[in-house]
């Protein structure tokens, strides 16, 4: 792949805000494990390489199982995701698919499982992941 702009240093406000929203996502009371599903599933999604890289070395280095790293693009099918982490795998998936919409039954399903400002944490913690992915896609970022 040919060398692309490097957005950090053409345009560092820019990018700035964008570290701004990960950082408030961060100091928020959305988990840590929680967030690690979002990052790693929403870039899977978006095929961005460097980003599955990064937050899934990320979520080994906080605890989180290979077993369930390996099944997540399968999470539907396994036993290894509570309830909590199905209705945030699925807002995550029909967020970052929004052109399908996100549909009342996943809304709902989430919203009965958490308060409104830890629902409000959730879909900021996936449009941010999906600002990155699209971030390294779209200059090709490659993972080390």
């Amino acid at each position: 792949m040919e060398k692309r702009i490097n957005i950090s240093k053409i345009e560092p406000t820019g990018y700035k805000a964008v570290i701004a929203l990960d950082k408030f996502i961060e100091s928020t009371p959305l988990t840590r494990k929680h967030n690690d599903l979002i990052k790693i599933r929403a870039s899977q999604i978006n095929g961005c390489a460097y980003c599955i890289d990064l937050h899934t070395k990320d979520a080994r280095k906080a605890g989180e199982t290979e077993q369930r790293i390996y099944a997540l693009n399968a999470w539907r099918e396994t036993p290894f995701f509570s309830e909590e982490e199905r209705a945030i795998l699925a807002l995550t998936e029909e967020v970052t698919l929004i052109s399908n919409h996100v549909s009342d039954t996943t809304y709902k399903s989430a919203a009965s499982l958490f308060n409104e400002s830890y629902l409000a944490q959730i879909i900021l913690a996936i449009i941010t992941i999906n600002a990155w992915n699209r971030i390294g896609i779209a200059t090709g970022l490659m993972p080390v």
